[in-house]
């Protein structure tokens, strides 16, 4: 059952009917000319072209969110729909409203301290139209993530920036350097280190990790199948917001932020900011977004696997479901999703390891931001 949030208008403004209008008027004007000199017009073509355009026009702009991160939706239509603004713009403005609220403790500063306390940040942000990107992976004392990797987009020639270099860049772009540690981060470390540092990622190494801190040395005679009792990723601790935009003028972008998996070794860096992972878009096809386990998910690029499969013709639905399917004979007990938006702003999602998937999504035809749940695929 679909949720309904944050109301608005689903009437176009005055203006935009206006366009239209002309546009039509111009484009029937041209087939006119072309029966009068000659050229036999196909009236079905016409109509069907008359009809897609509508379409379209009622598909777009739209915003496509992973998670029910309503008001980081919310912000993302505005910013395109209200104001104009372009799908950069709004993929900026939306994770920027999630790093800002911390959504879930997932995004944004205070969240998901690692090892040694402290939160670090990762994001990306893609324009489908030129196909570049700008992204930052394990940043620090920055909360501005998603707008320093739009700033590598804009003012380098990089993809990617990371660590205590993507800090110095920051400064120097402007940004304020700033502790991103809050006194719930710091006491969920505290508690993490009372438990013995359980739950942690390590593997294969002494003292045994499934019940003593490190400081770790490798231990080769140890078995693989003694790993650590490892995180689990859910609603609550999972890689990213991640969000796809396609403006007016049908220019796609798509983007994340997140602060990471919780207890993570230092330098650790997931999906989210690798492009094809953590997010991927083409103008000329479409875009994606995936959430979940990061350290997992990277290793199939399945914003990338979605974004192709629609670029062979399948459906958004079919081809969140085949991103997915790549991951699940390799790791059955994983937990992730995929969004997927065709160009001409249909969208879908799919995913695993839970019972279900909710994702938040917004365009002219809704009206208002909406939240969507889809049940996951099950492993056969």
């Amino acid at each position: 059952m679909d949720s309904v949030l944050d109301p608005r208008s689903n009437s176009e403004p005055y203006e935009r009917k206006q366009v239209l209008s002309y546009s039509w008027i111009i484009f029937m004007i041209f087939v006119s000319l072309n029966s009068a000199s000659g050229f036999e017009t196909d009236r079905n073509y016409v109509l069907h072209a008359k009809h897609k355009y509508s379409h379209r026009s009622k598909m777009l702009p739209v915003v496509v969110n992973t998670w029910p991160f309503t008001n980081a939706t919310a912000k993302a239509w505005e910013t395109v729909y209200d104001k104009k603004g372009t799908a950069l713009d709004a993929v900026e403005k939306g994770c920027t409203a999630c790093e800002e609220e911390q959504c879930d403790g997932t995004v944004g500063y205070g969240g998901s301290p690692d090892e040694n306390g402290e939160t670090t940040l990762d994001a990306m942000i893609m324009d489908g139209t030129t196909m570049n990107m700008g992204a930052v992976a394990a940043l620090r004392r920055i909360k501005k993530a998603i707008s320093v990797a739009r700033h590598v987009l804009h003012y380098t020639d990089h993809s990617m920036l990371a660590g205590s270099q993507a800090t110095e860049f920051a400064v120097r772009m402007g940004f304020k350097e700033e502790s991103l540690q809050t006194e719930i981060s710091r006491d969920m470390w505290r508690k993490w280190k009372g438990q013995n540092c359980q739950p942690n990622f390590w593997m294969n190494v002494s003292p045994d990790p499934r019940n003593n801190c490190g400081p770790y040395t490798p231990n080769p005679t140890t078995s693989v199948a003694s790993k650590a009792t490892n995180n689990v990723f859910d609603d609550k601790n999972h890689d990213t917001i991640g969000m796809v935009v396609i403006d007016r003028d049908g220019h796609i972008a798509a983007g994340t932020s997140t602060n990471g998996a919780k207890h993570k070794i230092p330098g650790r860096v997931g999906d989210s900011p690798i492009a094809g992972a953590g997010a991927y878009a083409d103008g000329s096809v479409g875009g994606a977004a995936a959430t979940g386990d990061g350290d997992v998910m990277m290793r199939f690029l399945p914003s990338f696997v979605a974004v192709e499969e629609m670029r062979r013709g399948s459906t958004p639905q079919k081809a969140a479901e085949a991103a997915i399917h790549r991951i699940i004979p390799h790791y059955p007990n994983f937990s992730g999703a995929v969004v997927t938006i065709h160009k001409d702003g249909e969208y879908a999602a799919a995913c695993h390891g839970m019972d279900k998937f909710r994702y938040s999504v917004c365009n002219p035809t809704l009206g208002e931001v909406t939240v969507h749940s889809v049940p996951c695929l099950k492993t056969k």
